[in-house]
């Protein structure tokens, strides 16, 4: 083992199909073994067989996670909507803001007219919210630009974040997420540069890893997602769906039947939805943030997703119109008073689960011999403080490919980038 983490109290995340508390319940005086970024060894320790070890790191006693994964995002964008926001609560309704040039029309205009380099350093500042919460995974997906160039453009910068030494990254490409202007009333015109110019561009290019469609009254038809689904997985990319947000089209139960690894927000999701994802292995991606923000009431299944055994995770939805959130912490918190989940509930929401809405369980999710060195530290008691309460800076450190990362240094590593990038 190149590097051991001892004095550790694990909290491993393992599956729990019997619902007994293993994977979430603490094992105290833990050990880690990391060797080539992988996971080694991971249980109680055995401190007789590390006389002489060149790299032993004393963790005092903290508590250890899987590193959090936030397995929806909209970090790359140019802008700023608190104007908005501030106009709706002064009474000003929705439709006149967007006719009046706002809404989600307002952010396309900032993110065309942005450079690479502008939306770089922008998505980088918010990043550290997420980071500060101990995410070493983050999803981000493109849906701003809304023609061939700028999609291309905001995918760019996601994969240039993911260079990044102490983050990782999975990126979407979400150019089915607004009509543009230039296509007003000429939806599937649209379709049909989404199919032909900007899947292929992307596949061929790398900049993707999986497409995702909205499916909603305001964006696109059932039909129009499903042929976006099929050329995606013609091209070799994996699929995702914003669904049953506003209303029940049956979007989740297509991209579930047509393969897709998650199906986000379902508040309207029925139990003929829910099914299809139980039947599919998809995953339901609650979004608790969007639900809070826009002051909504429609609670997704919870229950029946329990009872079908539908694996849920949490994620941000950062965003600049209806989640402008970047805490995951917040949302996992939100999840429990919002949608009554439990504490387990949530962290297997960020971790495990997560991991499977970005198609890397056999990689990350889970502390787990084989799997990823990407973990958190915390000073805290026990694992459901993470959803218990906010604002205090318990993180310790964050191991990413089994390098170390202090809490403390994570702004001055991205003020070290900026540097470079300048």
């Amino acid at each position: 083992m190149e590097r051991v983490l001892t004095n550790l109290r694990l909290v491993t995340m393992q599956p729990d199909a019997m619902h007994t508390g293993n994977g979430y319940r603490v094992i105290e005086n833990g050990m880690i073994g990391i060797t080539n970024g992988k996971i080694m060894f991971a249980g109680k320790a055995c401190h007789d067989d590390l006389h002489g070890h060149p790299d032993v790191i004393d963790c005092h006693n903290a508590l250890v996670t899987p590193g959090l994964i936030d397995c929806h995002t909209h970090l790359v964008f140019a802008g700023n909507r608190a104007n908005e926001f501030e106009q709706r609560l002064n009474g000003v309704p929705y439709e006149q803001i967007a006719k009046a040039g706002g809404g989600i029309l307002a952010t396309v205009r900032a993110t065309r007219e942005a450079s690479e380099d502008e939306l770089y350093e922008l998505a980088l500042h918010r990043l550290q919210g997420l980071i500060s919460d101990g995410v070493t995974t983050v999803e981000i997906k493109s849906g701003y630009g809304l023609t061939v160039d700028d999609e291309l453009k905001m995918l760019r910068v996601a994969r240039r974040i993911g260079e990044l030494k102490d983050i990782k990254v999975s990126t979407t490409l979400l150019a089915a997420h607004a009509v543009p202007p230039e296509y007003t009333n000429r939806a599937d015109d649209y379709i049909d540069i989404i199919c032909r110019e900007m899947i292929p561009a992307a596949a061929h290019e790398g900049l993707a890893d999986y497409v995702d469609v909205f499916c909603e009254g305001i964006g696109f038809s059932p039909q129009q997602c499903q042929r976006v689904f099929a050329t995606a997985k013609e091209f070799g990319l994996g699929i995702k769906g914003h669904t049953e947000q506003l209303s029940n089209l049956g979007g989740s139960a297509l991209a579930a039947r047509m393969g897709a690894t998650s199906v986000d927000h379902i508040e309207y999701l029925d139990r003929d939805g829910v099914a299809a994802l139980a039947a599919c292995n998809t995953v339901a991606t609650l979004l608790p943030g969007a639900f809070y923000f826009l002051r909504e009431t429609q609670r997704p299944p919870i229950e029946h997703l329990r009872r079908l055994d539908v694996p849920m995770a949490i994620a941000t939805d950062f965003n600049p119109g209806t989640s402008p959130i970047a805490s995951l912490r917040t949302m996992m918190n939100m999840a429990c008073t919002l949608f009554k989940l439990t504490p387990e509930e949530c962290l297997r929401g960020v971790t495990c689960n997560a991991a499977m809405a970005l198609g890397l369980s056999e990689n990350r999710g889970r502390i787990q011999v084989g799997m990823d060195a990407d973990l958190a530290l915390w000073q805290l008691e026990s694992p459901a403080e993470l959803s218990y309460r906010l604002g205090i800076p318990d993180l310790i450190a964050r191991v990413v490919d089994g390098e170390l990362f202090y809490a403390n240094e994570a702004k001055n590593s991205v003020d070290e980038e900026k540097r470079n990038a300048n």
